[in-house]
């Protein structure tokens, strides 16, 4: 169970980071890479050519403005990969959605929601789980534990 998360930039960890940490809780190998669609596209490449020889099982790509980084990767591989807009200064990261979530017949990107690096990283987990019943019942847990979390908030909020 590996997920190989790619960065466009450096500046894109703040983004990822919610991400790796839930897949450190639920024991999820990983491993960070940057790496630009525009600045370096032979090593993205060869990123996404080699993941699943190398044992990944799913690629998350973070990327900013013009945000091709994830149709670039899917593009080159028959992995799932999970798509984040990185929220930019220039348009709030909408570019970034767009550039994501636009993908043409035949190379689809799953796109989460802006800076949406941690349901990227859960999104990820569901994907390993359906060949992993320890992760599902962990996953169903964590489920429950929101379910949990909303409903003591609710009950607190009518006992005021």
């Amino acid at each position: 169970m590996k997920v190989l998360v790619l960065m466009g930039s450096d500046s894109d960890s703040k983004t990822v980071e919610p991400g790796l940490k839930f897949l450190e809780e639920y024991n999820i190998e990983y491993s960070v890479r940057v790496c630009s669609a525009h600045r370096t596209p032979d090593m993205a490449k060869q990123l996404a050519v080699n993941a699943k020889s190398e044992g990944f099982k799913v690629i998350i790509a973070a990327a900013g403005k013009a945000a091709h980084l994830a149709g670039v990767i899917a593009a080159h591989t028959v992995l799932p990969v999970i798509g984040i807009p990185v929220k930019t200064s220039d348009l709030g990261g909408m570019d970034s959605l767009l550039s994501t979530v636009q993908m043409p017949a035949g190379v689809p990107v799953a796109t989460m929601a802006i800076d949406g690096g941690k349901n990227a990283a859960i999104l990820a987990a569901e994907i390993l789980a359906l060949n992993n019943e320890e992760l599902s019942n962990k996953l169903q847990q964590f489920k429950k534990e929101m379910e949990q979390k909303v409903m003591q908030a609710d009950r607190e909020i009518n006992n005021k």
